[in-house]
């Protein structure tokens, strides 16, 4: 008899053996149907007391309804807040994946793509930087990035965590590179990707993408684009303007709140992850382990992570208010607002921090601070009299 015939018999044995002392014990002290009973009270034992030190005392948590008029979070829609107390689904149960291919749908629209890789991050928008570095950038590899507030020096200490080379092409806050200027240093430095921040909320500037697209195609180079302030509140198209690689947050103009951050890799894009010489060194975030579980990358869809479904119910929600609106009537609501705001703010005396009208977002208006004016204390006045967040 083999050995491993040895180990099945005598585990049988042992099975058996249990069964029948389990069996014998029943109405003893030892092992009782009284002991087992739910309704019995069992206290378990300890060895060290309890300390109450950080124990809470309120009932509840007191919070404020403030009005978010900061770069975000924005005010979720109250449809998407309601959507959140929906009973929860289990992540492997037939109707969250159900429930997934819907967000999928509705993240392809806001995005105007077809890529197969389009899903949601469980994680913010900052994580969602950290997905697109690990995944694109093997250690060596170089990526241009632009400079111009504080998502391109964060999208630059996080490639260089992961061992990439970075060139930055460094603009003043309130300017965005040309196209001529991308083209230079693409030219010159021949990396494997490109960083430009769509909307750049700590100056409010927005990029030009015009071209970039074709012009990172021709060098070999994968474009990569932070939508996380624009994404439904400025004209986007990933496709039609060659983006291999987008990442967004759901808390700004979509509407939800964060925790869901949409994403989407080309053909391109995705290819060059499946061909790394290493693993993406971030299992979460792996594209390829992700895409398994929201079933673009193989038949079978296997557990990876446990995803926050509460808070995809809220995406599916918002991803519905966002398709009744239409991109078109929300593009024009937001530069309306943005219209409406400078016509107020310019009545007030007030300037644009951005002095090119070209260059300004309409997601995010910075206004330059006047001299004599402390602006953290304006800030934290409007937040402490009147509840609102600027």
């Amino acid at each position: 008899m083999s050995l491993s015939a040895v180990a099945l018999a005598r585990a049988q044995a042992n099975k058996v053996s249990g069964v029948a002392k389990l069996a014998a014990s029943a109405g003893t002290k030892e092992f009782s149907s009284a002991a087992a009973s739910s309704a019995m009270t069992a206290e378990v034992e300890l060895q060290d007391s309890v300390s109450n030190t950080f124990k809470l005392e309120k009932s509840h948590f007191d919070l404020p309804e403030p009005l978010m008029m900061g770069p975000g979070p924005s005010n979720p829609y109250p449809r998407a807040n309601d959507a959140m107390s929906k009973a929860l689904l289990g992540h492997m149960h037939s109707p969250c994946f159900g429930l997934m291919d819907e967000i999928q749908s509705g993240l392809k629209y806001v995005l105007q793509t077809d890529n197969k890789a389009t899903f949601g991050l469980s994680a913010s928008g900052g994580a969602a930087m950290d997905a697109a570095v690990s995944n694109l950038l093997e250690p060596g590899e170089k990526a241009v990035v632009s400079v111009s507030g504080i998502w391109g020096q964060r999208f630059t200490e996080k490639c260089l965590r992961h061992g990439a080379e970075v060139v930055q092409l460094v603009k003043d806050a309130g300017l965005t590179p040309s196209y001529d200027e991308i083209a230079k240093v693409l030219e010159e430095e021949k990396p494997q990707v490109l960083f430009l921040c769509h909307g750049e909320s700590s100056s409010g500037t927005k990029q030009k993408l015009d071209g970039v697209g074709e012009l990172c195609a021709k060098h070999d180079c994968l474009l990569v684009v932070d939508t996380v302030c624009t994404l439904v509140g400025e004209p986007f198209f990933a496709d039609a303007w060659g983006i291999d690689l987008v990442y967004s947050g759901a808390q700004k103009c979509i509407g939800c709140p964060p925790g869901l951050s949409p994403m989407t890799y080309s053909d391109k894009a995705y290819e060059k992850v499946m061909n790394r010489k290493t693993k993406p060194d971030i299992f979460s975030f792996d594209v390829t382990e992700v895409g398994r579980q929201w079933g673009f990358n193989g038949d079978k869809r296997p557990y990876h992570h446990t995803p926050p479904i509460n808070i995809m119910f809220a995406m599916r929600e918002a991803l519905q208010i966002v398709s009744e609106e239409g991109l078109e009537a929300s593009w024009n609501r937001h530069l309306n607002a943005h219209y409406q705001l400078w016509e107020g703010l310019d009545k007030l005396g007030l300037k644009p921090f951005v002095k090119n009208p070209e260059d300004r977002l309409s997601t995010v208006n910075c206004i330059e601070i006047p001299d004599g004016v402390d602006a953290p204390r304006l800030i934290a006045h409007a937040y402490d009299k009147y509840n609102l967040e600027i």
